[in-house]
């Protein structure tokens, strides 16, 4: 069989009318992030290794494309926007940083499994920077909301975690790094019997030993948060849930406090985020539709420090979910065929272009006169 002649795992054609759903889908989300005021932004599909490496806390190198230019520098297809973002926005700052950005374009993960994940996806996004307070948390996810809306989708929810929340409690208990690891990744699973056994093992206080051991279960409506207040009596760690409470009250004002839950267990796999962290989720799909975080320190790592929090829709896993629920999908503008023949083609060409003008589709077709 000739390769040439079919995609790669995990990469796929689009075209017809499925291209032009998910084209006509992605321009109305654009024009979302448009109302709110974010101007748009491209980076290269390609960056330095440097920018996606372990110390900025990205994805493991294992899952990276890696290739090398002329000079022998490693290169890496873009895995995730926000550090390509955080490292344009750093680059061409100019006196104090605040700006709010935009994006639209392909990410690139090499997944090791074999679930029939697409390597290749299409995500919009932004990302707002320079402004740290509970306001522009709530912006954000505000624009999730009407992203979503905007799709089509009437049942969805926003889950919400809080980095610094899980952080606080960590940096109490002083656990090494290999224990650090197992713990996140047991919470993240909500494995509540694999917590209580890891706990077992380290020399805790009892308080402590109870808060990791209900950090599984606490999630669910803002009644959460107040759960959370009960199991700590870390400075920090309520500091983190004073935070989640001042969101909701944002939140509110939009409307919106209806799609939004709590996961005091939510932790993500990117260790740049520093604050908030969120996925979105609706039928039809296992894996979120959106998500992010606020990342309060990632552009230090390209020298220039600033708050910063933003998200990413992934555009086929969203179309997916719009399907599957059976909900209207995005429809092109109708087409006009017009035919022509030697006969009226100088008229024809002259009418379609007119009509074109005014953003009307036209298909030119040649006919034999008879």
């Amino acid at each position: 069989m000739n390769r040439t002649l079919h995609t790669p795992e995990g990469v796929r054609d689009v075209y017809g009318k499925e291209c032009a759903q998910k084209l006509e889908l992605n321009q109305r989300l654009h024009q979302v992030l448009l109302n709110y005021g974010y101007e748009d932004i491209e980076t290269p599909t390609f960056e330095y290794f440097e920018v996606f490496s372990q110390k900025v806390g990205t994805i493991p190198s294992k899952d990276l494309y890696k290739f090398f230019d002329r000079e022998g520098n490693t290169l890496v297809l873009r895995p995730d926007f926000t550090p390509s973002v955080a490292r344009a926005a750093s680059t061409h700052s100019e006196g104090e940083l605040c700006r709010k950005l935009c994006y639209t374009g392909k990410t690139f993960i090499n997944h090791g499994d074999h679930r029939g994940m697409l390597k290749e996806v299409t995500q919009i996004g932004a990302e707002s920077i320079g402004d740290a307070t509970a306001e522009a948390d709530g912006e954000i996810l505000a624009m999730i909301v009407d992203l979503l809306l905007q799709a089509g989708l009437e049942e969805f929810q926003i889950s919400v975690g809080q980095v610094d929340f899980f952080k606080s409690l960590l940096e109490e208990a002083g656990m090494t790094q290999e224990m650090e690891e197992e713990l996140r990744s047991l919470i993240s699973s909500k494995n509540f019997f694999g917590v209580e056994e890891l706990l077992r093992q380290q020399n805790l206080s009892q308080e402590l030993q109870q808060s990791f051991l209900k950090l599984p279960q606490l999630f669910g409506g803002a009644e959460v948060l107040d759960e959370a207040r009960q199991i700590t009596s870390n400075e920090k760690a309520l500091a983190a849930i004073d935070r989640l409470e001042e969101i909701y009250q944002v939140l509110s004002c939009y409307g919106y406090e209806k799609y939004i839950s709590f996961d005091l267990g939510m932790l993500s796999k990117y260790q740049y985020y520093t604050g908030i962290i969120f996925q979105a989720f609706t039928y039809g799909t296992g894996e979120p539709i959106a998500k992010g975080g606020r990342y309060n320190h990632l552009l230090e790592q390209f020298g220039t420090p600033a708050a910063a929090i933003g998200f990413a829709v992934t555009l086929e896993l969203l179309l997916n979910a719009i399907s599957r629920q059976n909900l209207p999908l995005p429809e092109e503008r109708e087409l006009l065929v017009m035919s022509y023949g030697p006969s009226d083609r100088k008229e024809v060409i002259e009418n379609a272009q007119k009509l074109r003008k005014k953003g009307i589709r036209v298909l030119l077709k040649r006919r034999e006169d008879v």
